[in-house]
């Protein structure tokens, strides 16, 4: 099947990418198998190293609880940045030149800042300038880097979803006399949202994924950081690092599983049935409309 991006492969491309496949998978192996070795010669397969995640002193301690703090920050952070985000790329696209130039400066600045020096900037404004008691400040430092840094990039992600939709539908809205408000908030957004989720969806696991900063310079007691704990008092760092790298990898897949589920379900109830009216029916239809208006007309004016 030929495509207007690329041509379909021939025999000899075809036997080339099956041979392409055949080493990588190869090379693939041999890696594995090398790092098994080494492992081995290392002592790091030793049962001893593995055997506290066999009991549950070493889940209910350290594991669990730093999981269910980095489950804590991230759904904060998404609950938060995801409307701001939304919010802001809908400022940027405002005909009023106050509220596009703000909005374009707040986006620009903080998507521009490493979020590890959002955190930082937070932690020391909630020390210097807050009350929070110094065992909850590392979360609201790290919540607040997460959100300021994450919301401008929905910002964009938002903006670009929406521009990216056809010209004719806000000309079609204008025409029917919606106004700008209405139409992004009718037409627009629920037609950019299949659009953006795929976009936003890596954006949340990228805050999944960056609470561990948190952990590093912080101290938050996430889960990178229990397992800094855990692998001190059991001797078990790369088994440790392997069992964190493991949950995270669970985690996002649950994410983006969730996601591919939801956007199916939005492509599928926005997907039309293509069914062709004949005549008959379209009066059908319209006399059924002009008889409903009138009813609900009459109905009013009771």
């Amino acid at each position: 099947m030929t495509s207007v991006l690329y041509d379909a492969p021939g025999p000899k491309a075809k036997r080339r990418n099956v041979l392409f496949s055949v080493v990588f998978f190869v090379l693939l192996a041999l890696l594995l198998w090398w790092i098994w070795q080494t492992m081995d010669e290392k002592g790091q397969l030793e049962w001893a190293l593995w055997k506290p995640f066999t009991t549950s002193e070493a889940w209910t301690t350290y594991l669990l609880p730093g999981l269910a703090d980095t489950l804590k920050a991230a759904a904060l952070s998404m609950v938060i940045a995801l409307p701001l985000g939304a919010v802001l790329g809908i400022a940027r696209m405002s005909d009023h030149r106050w509220v596009r130039i703000p909005a374009g400066a707040v986006v620009e600045f903080f998507r521009a800042i490493p979020v590890l020096l959002l955190m930082l900037f937070a932690n020391e404004f909630y020390v210097r300038s807050t009350g929070i008691p110094s065992d909850e400040r590392p979360l609201y430092a790290v919540v607040t880097g997460l959100v300021l840094y994450n919301a401008s990039v929905l910002a964009e992600v938002v903006r670009a979803g929406i521009l990216s939709l056809p010209k004719g539908q806000s000309e079609a809205a204008m025409a029917i006399g919606l106004r700008k408000g209405q139409t992004m908030s009718s037409i627009l957004l629920p037609q950019a949202v299949t659009a953006m989720l795929p976009a936003i969806v890596s954006q949340l696991v990228v805050i999944v994924k960056d609470t561990a900063l948190g952990g590093v310079m912080l101290g938050f007691t996430e889960l990178l950081n229990s397992r800094s704990t855990l692998a001190a008092n059991y001797a078990n760092v790369i088994p440790s690092f392997i069992v964190v790298a493991v949950i995270f990898i669970i985690l996002n897949f649950i994410l983006t599983s969730f996601a591919s589920w939801l956007e199916r379900r939005l492509r599928r109830s926005k997907r039309s049935t293509g069914a062709v009216l004949g005549a008959d029916k379209v009066d059908d239809v319209n006399a059924a409309e002009v008889g409903g208006t009138y009813g609900t007309g009459a109905g009013g004016s009771i």
